[in-house]
């Protein structure tokens, strides 16, 4: 039943809302993963990888010719796949916190939300 309710609820969603529920969850696992002890290495790589391939996956798409984004905007998600890439592996060396991350999902989760 639970698996009939998501597909429903699936297909009902745009793709932006799509999209924005998906930074959501993401953007939630960092925040919980900012408050594990740093010895919670599953729970920290777990979020941290989540978020890249989530922006991977949006960089790829951004690559893709038929893409209607405009190319300067498709260019900057792009860029900002590659510092979330960078900061993530800062992050998982302790050079870093997982604020970034998080400010710029939701920066993201704003723009899809307006």
């Amino acid at each position: 039943m639970l698996q009939a309710y998501n597909q429903a609820a699936t297909r009902t969603e745009s793709p932006r809302e799509m999209e924005y529920r998906l930074f959501g969850q993401v953007t939630r696992a960092l925040m919980h993963a900012a408050t594990v002890d740093k010895s919670d290495l599953a729970t920290r790589i777990d979020a941290l990888d989540w978020n890249r391939r989530l922006w991977s996956t949006l960089a790829a798409a951004c690559q893709d010719s038929d893409n209607a984004m405009p190319a300067p905007m498709r260019a900057q998600f792009i860029s900002l796949s590659l510092f979330v890439n960078r900061h993530s592996s800062k992050v998982m060396k302790g050079e870093e916190d997982f604020e970034t991350l998080i400010d710029i999902n939701r920066s993201i989760m704003q723009g899809l939300a307006a």
